[in-house]
């Protein structure tokens, strides 16, 4: 019959989510480096990373979570309170005198794998620090409200912050595992970068595209390979001497505390398991040193500070021959 309506057909699969694949994202390579490594080894206790506005920073970020776990990171709002950050009550069933409990974020990211936090320098210091308390202990206690739960959750964090809306104060500085500035891109990576951008628009209009075929093939080998890595990481040796050059290294480039020292030890056994090494090597320990460190030295503790350069690398240089 003329005037009856065509059959609608299969439906089309999901379209890929927006965001440049990861095995895309051109530079930043310390970045991945460091969202890596957390992720081979979550007692890291997280990646701080500072940038100014339009350096790619949530990009990177959405990408990797995305890749290692094929969904979105969740995203802890600049106005988070107490009760959607740990968990409350369901308002709606409240009033009708069924009380249910909601879970907070911090169960969704257990479940998820990542929490964002963007421009964390600006949450309130309260939430910044129930968050890190749960990273640090692996433990959610909920105690209020007529709540009293313990959960055991593990979960990667990130968290972003432009230098010039403020600074974060030296306490929770030190309190992320790893922290890494945003690097400007090169003429040639700018190039590469644009490129790789407008390809990737151009494809999510192309139904079953070659290009985005490939990207998540190559996502998933990297997925594939961190996955291992951390299988392979409680079998990494780190002997008596490379733990000395861990300590020697952090007293060096005066770090503040003793923390950075042990997280230059997990970071580099995270890196040789990474690199399918038995043991960490020296090399393993240089590389991680700037992501360990910068932001636990005395000029980092009262803004944003955070470079690496030559008079850090001269402080260690004999110490790696």
């Amino acid at each position: 019959m003329s005037g009856a309506p065509s059959p609608a057909g299969p439906p089309r699969p999901t379209p890929p989510i927006p965001i440049l694949p990861y095995s895309r994202i051109v530079g930043q390579d310390e970045l991945k480096v460091a969202l890596e490594l957390n992720f081979i080894a979550p007692d890291i206790g997280g990646v701080l990373v500072s940038g100014q506005r339009g350096t790619a920073k949530s990009t990177v970020v959405r990408a990797f979570a995305l890749m290692s776990g094929g969904a979105l990171p969740v995203t802890l709002p600049i106005n988070a309170t107490d009760d959607r950050v740990l968990g409350g009550w369901e308002l709606d069933a409240l009033m009708q005198g069924e009380p249910k409990r909601q879970p907070g974020l911090l169960e969704e990211a257990h479940v998820k794998g990542l929490l964002y936090v963007d421009e964390v320098n600006l949450l309130d210091d309260h939430i910044v620090n129930i968050i890190l308390d749960v990273v640090s202990t692996g433990v959610l206690s909920v105690q209020r409200e007529g709540l009293d739960t313990t959960a055991h959750v593990s979960f990667g964090l990130v968290g972003t912050m432009n230098p010039e809306e403020g600074s974060l104060r030296a306490q929770l500085l030190d309190r992320f595992g790893l922290m890494v500035p945003t690097a400007e891109l090169g003429i040639e990576d700018r190039h590469r970068m644009i490129d790789a951008v407008l390809t990737f628009e151009e494809e999510l209009r192309v139904e079953d595209s070659a290009w985005i075929r490939a990207a998540e093939q190559d996502n998933e080998r990297l997925r594939g390979g961190l996955l291992a890595a951390r299988d392979r990481l409680p079998r990494v040796r780190l002997d008596g001497k490379m733990i000395r050059l861990c300590a020697e290294a952090a007293a060096r480039t005066g770090a503040v505390g003793q923390r950075g020292d042990l997280l230059v030890a997990r970071a580099a056994r995270a890196l040789a398991a990474k690199d399918d090494a038995r043991r960490v090597e020296p090399a393993h320990v240089r590389r991680v040193l700037p992501l360990a460190l910068r932001h636990r030295r005395p000029e980092s503790a009262h803004g944003s500070a955070f470079g690496w350069g030559q008079d850090e690398d001269a402080a260690v240089s004999d110490l790696f021959g």
